[in-house]
């Protein structure tokens, strides 16, 4: 049994199908750093957005999100 379980870690180990999972961890991190560095900038473009599709209405939808018109 353990001899099995070593094997499979082996061969696990050297095979390149992890490469995948580590490109995505990278691009995942720059994605998550670029947001952190760009956070103020996203936020006030959300709101700008948000703004816009509800007619300047966010302030009620904030104070009372059961009464919206």
């Amino acid at each position: 049994m353990m001899h099995c379980v070593s094997s499979y870690l082996k061969k696990w180990f050297a095979s390149e199908e992890g490469l995948g999972t580590v490109e995505l961890v990278v691009i995942l991190a720059v994605l998550v750093g670029i947001a952190l560095i760009f956070r103020e900038y996203i936020g006030d473009f959300v709101k700008e957005i948000m703004g816009n599709i509800f007619n300047g209405d966010m302030e009620t939808i904030r104070n009372q999100p059961t009464e919206i018109k």
